[in-house]
């Protein structure tokens, strides 16, 4: 598959939140992503404050308008915290800029330069779903901390062992779903992985639909949703009445030890969906042989699918946020490529039950 932008990797994922030190925080004891950079007041930065938190190469920038003016403001009062910026590595900002609009993307910002005493990057930007955007960064040999307007503000965790972002994945309107697929197809080359219809993805009362978009490559990849008709609200239909448009609805974080990590995660305090134990009866049958204890995942609410190339482990939590909006997916695999197609019933009840509980379902 041709790659028209020269796009390398994902950079970082850039959230606006009401408070980016209480947020820096969070995941620093929550999640184990160390700090290593800080903008604000004191760096001569006077409209926002930003805290970049890293771990294994996943990288997070927490971001709080300072004035309530600030288009980061209206984005908060409108969405609550939630992922503004999926940022790209490219090789060159204004050759894919060029190549990003000419292929139909709505630009955000031309090419421009960041400079600061390491040296500069060269950073531009295009519209997808809802609010958000997609940065394009070309370094340009800057060795600073994060990227200019930044100092080094270390504060180090405990590691959880998250390798890199593995996906993210957009719930967008009903209807919407092929027209952004396409986009990602004309724009940035990415081609249809995987499509699950409602025939996979459903329950007794609700259901959708999902696109899975990659690169060649596969290290970038995201999955598509929209809500498809049932009995009642689907999880897509909540999210976008909670978020006020199409979002970012989830990132995977990529393990290679997800019994460690989940262990830790949850001594930390992070919460996860769990499935009821009868899925963990049947999972022998299923998925067959695996070198995971059986009852330590049932005691940890780890699920387990696999595809003719190996299996995966992966659990989900709970909103991070007070609006049921973004989570966090943890995946280890084990020579699976896929999303988890087995655990879509089991995983759609447990949801289920949380928007019950919510009095949302």
């Amino acid at each position: 598959m041709e790659n028209p932008i020269k796009l390398k990797r994902v950079h970082h994922v850039e959230f606006w939140v009401g408070n980016a030190r209480q947020a820096a925080y969070f995941y620093r004891k929550g999640f184990g992503f160390s700090q290593v950079a800080y903008s604000g007041l004191e760096t001569g930065q006077r409209k926002r404050t930003s805290y970049a938190m890293s771990q294994g190469k996943a990288n997070l920038l927490l971001t709080t308008p300072l004035t309530p003016d600030d288009e980061a403001a209206e984005h908060i009062r409108r969405h609550g915290d939630g992922v503004r910026d999926i940022a790209f590595e490219v090789d060159d900002a204004d050759q894919a800029f060029a190549e990003a609009v000419r292929r139909g993307a709505k630009p955000v910002a031309e090419p421009h330069d960041e400079v600061d005493e390491h040296g500069a990057i060269r950073r531009a930007a295009v519209h997808t779903y809802g609010d958000t955007i997609h940065s394009l960064i070309s370094c340009k040999g800057y060795d600073g901390p994060f990227m200019p307007g930044f100092m080094a503000a270390p504060i180090a965790a405990d590691d959880c062992g998250i390798l890199r972002i593995d996906h993210i994945v957009g719930n967008v309107e009903e209807g919407k779903m092929q027209y952004w697929a396409d986009y990602y197809a004309n724009v940035f080359g990415f081609h249809r992985y995987i499509t699950f219809d409602d025939k996979d993805i459903s329950t007794e009362y609700s259901a959708l639909m999902s696109i899975v978009m990659s690169d060649d490559s596969h290290s970038v990849q995201f999955p598509i949703n929209e809500p498809a008709p049932g009995r009642k609200r689907s999880q897509i239909d909540e999210y976008l009445e909670a978020y006020g448009g199409a979002g970012a609805q989830h990132v995977a974080l990529r393990c290679n030890d997800a019994l460690s990590t989940v262990s830790k995660l949850q001594r930390n305090g992070i919460n996860f969906l769990r499935v009821p134990d009868s899925y963990y009866e049947a999972l022998p049958m299923r998925i067959g042989e695996i070198e995971e204890p059986v009852e330590q995942l049932r005691r940890l609410g780890i699920l387990v699918d696999r595809d003719e190339e190996g299996y995966l482990l992966q659990i989900f939590s709970n909103p991070v946020e007070d609006r049921p909006t973004v989570f966090f997916e943890i995946i280890q695999r084990k020579g699976c490529r896929g999303f988890g197609k087995g655990n879509f019933k089991a995983l759609f009840e447990s949801i289920e039950l949380e928007q019950a509980r919510r009095g949302n379902l």
